[in-house]
């Protein structure tokens, strides 16, 4: 059965259509937002997964410090819209993009990471051009083996090394632990912290990260933010790790059924160019069908969502307009130029996706 609103958007955009509601856009701003202010440490939102100054702006009228991008190319959209504390939490390399930094250090109080002394000794580049002292963070790895230093001695020589680089300042640390690693992180932390303080510097910025973390905020001691991203819609994903329910899901997918070729299978007008394939960590399937949550979205392609209905009470007929709750809706939002606005069951316009495809 299709509703009315999604008989609008799909007579007004087609499908399929990514719909925002924005009633739980700010609910879901105002909830973290006061997680965060009820722990005691400052909120700099993760923009990477709305890509809107407009709604960063709302992050930041809420009580959010500043932001926290990817690339420099989210960076120079928020600079361009106005956005003037932004963290970059990603290694820069190389002179294009050292210049493009020192452009951003003229328009906003920028501050990058690094965990590695390649990345540092091009950052003097970056400072020299802007005139402007450039703030530095060590990322540290805290159990997810991705970027970040894995010894508090790695830590601590890359801050003395930051600091002893001209045009630099070793600002703090920046933190991603597990979701169940914060014992770890702590003594991490507490030794890295140490180390610094004993060679003269201190850690202004101590931040940790992200949504799935939520729970935990506030729990290593000395933090001074932290850096959720996708609490601003979340997805199946952020509901299976507990920080999220079904009502705090802000963004859908409205796609309709445009094959129903065996009584146990069907087509949908999203495959993987819309709701990726990404997995979400082992979840089942690409995304939860909220009209029949039994189906299965079970495989992609480019253009055709494959639906597994053997499971499902209710099965859609073809025309229908479903809504699906992506697993990952970070990589769903860089796939669209715009979101569709929605309040209860009214359209109120579209929202670009300024800063997507920003890869670099």
């Amino acid at each position: 059965m299709t509703t009315h609103l999604a008989t609008k958007i799909a007579r007004d955009y087609g499908t399929p259509a990514v719909v925002i509601d924005m009633d739980r856009v700010e609910r879901n701003i105002a909830r973290i937002q006061a997680a965060c202010t009820a722990a005691g440490v400052a909120n700099r939102p993760h923009i990477k997964t709305h890509k809107n100054p407009t709604l960063a702006k709302m992050q930041i009228a809420a009580g959010a410090q500043g932001i926290t991008c990817q690339k420099l190319g989210e960076a120079e959209v928020m600079a361009d819209a106005g956005i003037d504390d932004i963290l970059i939490s990603y290694n820069l390399l190389g002179d294009e993009k050292m210049a493009r930094l020192a452009a951003l250090q003229a328009k906003a109080n920028m501050t990058v990471a690094a965990d590695n002394s390649v990345v540092i000794a091009g950052l003097p580049k970056a400072a020299a051009i802007s005139g402007r002292p450039l703030s530095v963070v060590v990322e540290c790895d805290t159990g997810r083996k991705r970027a970040g230093v894995e010894t508090p001695a790695e830590a601590i020589a890359l801050a003395r090394e930051i600091a002893a680089s001209k045009g630099l300042h070793f600002a703090g640390f920046m933190l991603y632990p597990t979701e169940s690693g914060w014992v770890e992180a702590q003594k991490f932390f507490d030794e890295a912290l140490a180390g610094v303080r004993a060679a003269g510097l201190d850690a202004k910025i101590v931040s940790t990260g992200g949504s799935p973390n939520m729970k935990n905020v506030g729990k290593l001691k000395g933090a001074t933010e932290h850096r959720p991203g996708t609490y601003i819609y979340n997805d199946r994903m952020q509901v299976a790790a507990g920080v999220a329910t079904w009502d705090d899901c802000a963004l859908t997918i409205y796609s309709t059924v445009v094959s129903r070729a065996g009584p146990d299978r069907g087509i949908l007008d999203a495959g993987s160019k819309t709701l990726t394939s990404d997995t979400g960590g082992g979840l089942e399937g690409h995304g939860l069908i909220l009209e029949h949550p039994e189906a299965k979205i079970a495989r992609f392609a480019e253009e055709h969502g494959f639906l597994d209905l053997t499971r499902s009470n209710t099965r859609p007929a073809v025309g229908d307009v479903v809504r699906i709750v992506p697993n990952h809706v970070c990589v769903v939002v860089n796939m669209v130029d715009e979101v569709v606005m929605v309040r209860g069951d009214e359209v109120i316009g579209t929202l670009p996706v300024a800063a997507r495809g920003k890869l670099r």
